[in-house]
């Protein structure tokens, strides 16, 4: 049997939605492209500085045709599938698979703790490896490095110096910037911008710097 049902089946199957929103990309390398934001409910982490802690529970049940409706009612091709854990649900992987079918430019933000083997190979894959401020960071699934590309990205959200040593071994140890780009965000309201500007620029790390664009603009996470 193929490794996604067949379209017809695909879209009868249903996720839990918190919600599917139109916005300004605030992260990654597609930072400020106008995108459509599907947030899939439920996840396995509590890290500490989560700001879509309301994505846990609830949500609407619906069908991925009502979804891709949806996605289709705005005038653009990037659509980001988040969560919460989206990959939390079995679902997201026909999610993905029949957004990717439609021509859609599809970026997939995971926080690394569940295996994305099966992820569409057409599918941007942003892995948020947990740091020790966050406190899930014994969750991280290293073997999940064999499935990067250059086209995915690594990213990392630091809480404090501690956490920005700790990302600098681990690029080190695991020779991060060969496979993909890898991104350091200070954590909102914990780590001063500039001081992680000028570590990075100290130790010249083969990373790039990234704030939350949207937290700029209107002070809030996507969707709020």
């Amino acid at each position: 049997m193929d490794r996604f049902a067949s379209d017809a089946s695909r879209l009868t199957a249903t996720l839990r939605i918190t919600e599917i929103f139109f916005s300004l990309q605030g992260e990654t390398s597609r930072v400020g492209l106008p995108t459509v934001f599907v947030r899939l409910t439920g996840c396995p982490l509590r890290c500490g500085y989560c700001d879509t802690a309301y994505a846990f529970h609830g949500g609407e049940s619906l069908t991925l045709e009502k979804i891709i409706a949806e996605v289709s009612r705005y005038q653009t091709r990037y659509v980001t599938v988040t969560g919460g854990e989206p990959l939390a649900q079995k679902r997201c992987l026909d999610l993905l698979g029949a957004l990717a079918d439609r021509g859609y430019d599809v970026s997939l933000e995971t926080s690394g703790a569940l295996d994305m083997a099966q992820v569409d190979a057409r599918i941007s894959k942003i892995l948020d490896i947990k740091t020790p401020g966050s406190g899930e960071s014994e969750k991280n699934l290293w073997t999940n490095l064999a499935y990067l590309t250059p086209q995915d990205e690594i990213k990392f959200v630091l809480c404090s110096e501690a956490d920005y040593i700790w990302a600098k071994q681990m690029l080190a140890e695991h020779r991060l910037a060969t496979l993909c780009p890898v991104l350091l965000s200070p954590a909102h309201g914990e780590l001063e911008p500039r001081a992680l500007a000028e570590w990075i620029l100290r130790d010249a790390l083969p990373v790039r710097m990234q704030m939350q664009l949207h937290k700029q603009i209107w002070g809030v996470a996507p969707g709020h």
